[in-house]
């Protein structure tokens, strides 16, 4: 028993020791320990805007595909005689155009309903129309996004004729048609490498925005007298609870992590980010009123945010950042998201990603 036991204890120090010198590589095991990203944060919000300009709408899973969330800015509504798109930049009632999404009970969304708000007015159309019911129900036209040309497919009067009382003018809600829209600022192929398609966001697909961001603003508004602000008025995509306050300004490409159990899968869905978000004075319109604040929180915005010197972003604020996914897979609140890289040199409509 004794010489057992004696024998045990030897066997056990000389296997550590062996280990420790010849198998335990403490640079390798220091190495390895160092690539493993923390998470920096998750997600607590994802928001799509199907209708351009429009009421968005919460859901708590989608898929992200390489044009953005599926469903977001797919359609957008357009001036019926000059083609021109509208948005709530010259009109903030679009914010009072409500949208809303019904599924066949099986976890698909197969209508997309839209109305006026605080009235009985509304529409349904199809959230994945085919090619034979677009071809019987809309006529593919030419319409004009911000200088450029694309197609889209022009829905019926009937549909149109409550929009067109709305607006107070003859008005055509318009769905992207088949050609690609390629996304302009840094996602330009002469700064991003590569053509990025989308559907009808202003400059790329994607808008990251941070909790702990907004709250940093909140607190300065009502230090100074003013109301607090929902993360609803900078219309972002994806909100992350966030580490701290602007931690975004930094990155560079991040990784969502989701873990779907239902299908005992995990999904790992890469974005690029490519520059911070140049702010308008749409975040000073209430989504729920339409109506526009003279000041706020632009001012404030200003007094802080003006962090970006590339292009117009000198004379504007900066909330958010503008990305681009790599990857397709789908996403849900509650994921992770790590930053993979970081960088301090991000210039608005200035810099090429692989400088950064």
């Amino acid at each position: 028993m004794a010489i057992g036991l004696v024998t045990l204890v030897v066997v056990t120090v000389v296997s550590l020791w062996f280990y420790a010198n010849y198998i335990f590589d403490e640079d390798a095991a220091r190495a390895l320990t160092a690539r493993k990203k923390p998470v920096s944060t998750e997600i607590i919000s994802l928001r799509i805007y199907p209708i351009k300009s429009c009421r968005g709408i919460e859901v708590q899973d989608t898929k992200l595909h390489r044009t953005g969330l599926d469903l977001d800015r797919q359609w957008m509504f357009v001036d019926a005689k000059t083609r021109q798109f509208l948005t709530i930049r010259s009109d903030p009632t679009m914010t009072l155009i409500d949208t809303g999404l019904s599924g066949d009970g099986k976890g698909k969304w197969t209508e997309l309903h839209v109305s006026i708000h605080n009235t009985d007015k509304h529409v349904k159309i199809p959230c994945y129309p085919t090619s034979e019911w677009l071809e019987q129900n809309t006529k593919l036209t030419k319409v004009e996004i911000w200088g450029q040309e694309t197609d889209g497919w022009e829905y019926s009067a009937e549909i149109n004729a409550i929009f067109s009382e709305y607006f107070k003018k003859p008005v055509a809600l318009i769905y992207k048609g088949p050609t690609p829209r390629i996304a302009g600022g840094n996602a330009t192929p002469d700064l991003y490498g590569k053509e990025q398609q989308h559907h009808f966001a202003d400059l790329m697909s994607i808008q990251i925005a941070s909790e702990a961001s907004l709250a940093d603003l909140n607190s300065r508004l009502e230090a100074a007298g003013h109301d607090q602000l929902t993360i609803e008025r900078f219309r972002p995509n994806i909100i992350v609870k966030g580490t701290s306050a602007w931690d975004e300004d930094s990155w560079k490409k991040v990784s969502i992590r989701t873990t779907d159990h239902a299908r005992e899968a995990i999904w790992r869905t890469n974005l690029d980010v490519l520059c911070h978000c140049a702010r308008c004075q749409v975040p000073n319109v209430n989504p729920d009123t339409a109506e526009k604040h003279a000041h706020e929180p632009w001012d404030t915005l200003m007094k802080f945010r003006r962090i970006d010197q590339g292009g117009v972003a000198k004379y504007k604020p900066c909330f958010g950042m503008l990305c681009v996914p790599t990857s397709e897979n789908p996403i849900a609140v509650g994921a992770a998201l790590e930053v993979v890289e970081r960088t301090e040199k991000h210039l608005y409509n200035t810099s090429r990603f692989e400088d950064l």
